[in-house]
Order: C-alpha cells, then structure tokens, then sequence
C-alpha cells in the first residue's frame, strides 16, 4: 500500500516493550558458545546492563535516527548492544564475525553508521579465528563512523586501543555506570533495524523495518503462531547476520526466555544442540522449541 501511513500521531519505542511488565527475578536470555559454558541472565540483570550500555552510547553521541552496526556473534552483548540501541531511538544493523571485509562493507557502508561494536575475534569447531584485521578494514572504509568498540570475546587480553580510535567493551560500560534506563519513543514509522538481501544480483539490497510495524508483527508470530509461555524456552540456531537473530531476540517480547548459541552445531559432535536443549530446559516446567534451518550458516 504505497504512501500508506499506520497509526499517525503514535509515539513508541520497541525496547520498552521488551521490558514491560518483567519482574526481575525471571530469567530471560541462556546463553552459551565455544568459549563460554551456559549461562542465565535475569531481567533485572538484562535491564541494568542495556541501561548501562545505553548510557555509554548515549556518551559517543548516538541519539535518534543515528546507526549502530555490530560484527558481534549470536552473543549476550549483542543483544544488549541492539537492545541499548533500540532504547535511543537509533537505528541498528548486525553481522556475524564469519562475514569477510568486503561483504561487511558492502552492507554496513551504505548506512553511514555513526559506531560499530566489534569483536577480536571468535571461535567455531575448536578453532580460532582472529578478525582485527577485518575491523580495522571497516575502519577504513566508512569515514562516518566516529567511534569503534571491541569487545575482547576470543582473547579476553586483548588491547581495544591497538585498533584505530578503539574503546572496549569495559569502557563503553563505565561511561554509562550509573544510568537509569529509559525509552526514546519515536513514531510508529521509524526504523528500528536494517536487514539486507543476500546480494546475489549487486550490492545487498538495505531492508528497513519500523518500530512499530515489526513490533506487531514479532508480538503476532511469537505470541500466536509459536506459542511461547511462561517457562517456555526458544532457540533458534542463527547468527547475527540472519534474519532469524532478530526474530529470536523479538522472543523477548513474550513471557519466555529465549536460548542464545555462538559455535559450531556440530562440535565436538552432533548432538551439541541437543545438549544444549537439554541443559537449558532442564528446570521443571520447561519446554524447549528447538528449530534450526539451512540458511546463513545454520544447520
């Protein structure tokens, strides 16, 4: 419905949706990787560390209609980091560390971003893979971005400042230690993140979704079409640079908590998600909806 207008005069923001009406107590995000053994966060502990993050971006100078992008693995801070975003009004864009320089800047260049959260680098099926060299090409190749922050996810050593105009992680943070949460609302049209086509024919196509728009349709899907419960847990094997993450984080406007996964499914053999279903439906009461697919480095 070309030149259509939806809900004129309406101001929201998606993240305050995310957190309404969750008591702190609950769990919220599982989360787990090569390097990392399984893990639980609570929403206070969700609401507390987005607010923080928040804050730190708030600091470099991210308001309204400014873009983030993340060359962040399907990790808690990346969750955090879009959640933060999303708070501000800002816009974000995601890709996994698996993405190459070249397919990075064709994507993340064409939306002028103002930040870029990065990794070190990542671990898939035991082995290691360094990706400074790639960030400090992104670096290089997007003259908006103003500011770079690493998180030292491979190497827990690792010195962010090595990376030109580089903060990490810790810093973001510290920037933003004391922060109350709070919601930029925005009209129900505003972009709230940018996906993109594979780029099969030309540079990847930009997909903008709204606030408000991908909203109702995520509350639908997650709410009707899943089903998902109190005590429910959803997963879905993806990475930051499917579709499908933002689906999965979009399980956070639900009464279940969703199950996040960075590695290998079949490593060290293939029955690593079944143990992780296993591992993090484990509490009375719990169902697990596992669902994987082909596409985008899944199964």
């Amino acid at each position: 419905m070309p030149g259509a207008e939806w809900f004129p005069g309406t101001a929201l923001n998606y993240a305050e949706h995310v957190f309404a009406g969750k008591p702190d107590e609950r769990v919220a995000i599982l989360h787990a990787s090569e390097t990392r053994a399984l893990d639980e966060v609570t929403w206070g502990e969700l609401r507390h560390q987005v607010a923080v993050v928040a804050g730190g971006l708030r600091s470099l100078g991210v308001g309204r209609g400014d873009r983030v992008v993340a060359y962040l693995p399907n990790s808690l801070e990346a969750i955090v980091g879009f959640l933060a975003t999303a708070s501000l009004g800002a816009i974000w864009s995601s890709a996994s560390p698996d993405f190459g320089a070249g397919s990075l800047i064709d994507r993340f260049a064409q939306i002028e971003p103002k930040v870029l959260l990065a990794v070190d680098g990542y671990r898939y099926g035991g082995k290691d893979f360094d990706r400074t060299d790639v960030v400090r090409q992104l670096q290089g190749a997007m003259p908006s971005l103003e500011r770079t922050v690493v998180l030292p996810y491979l190497d827990p050593t690792f010195d962010p400042p090595s990376l030109p105009g580089a903060i990490g992680w810790a810093d973001l943070e510290a920037a933003g230690a004391g922060t109350e949460l709070r919601f930029e609302r925005v009209p129900f049209a505003d972009p709230l993140w940018v996906l993109y086509s594979s780029g099969t024919t030309g540079l990847p196509k930009a997909i903008v979704q709204s606030q408000g728009g991908i909203l109702l349709e995520h509350l639908k899907v997650l709410n009707l079409h899943v089903d998902a419960q109190p005590g429910d847990r959803l997963f879905w094997f993806t990475t930051t640079g499917w579709m499908m993450w933002n689906f999965l984080v979009s399980g956070l406007l639900t009464e279940a908590a969703i199950v996040l996964y960075d590695g290998n499914p079949g490593h060290p053999d293939l029955g690593a998600l079944w143990d992780l279903a296993e591992a993090a439906g484990s509490r009375p009461g719990t169902r697990t909806a596992t669902r994987s697919s082909g596409r985008s480095g899944s199964l």
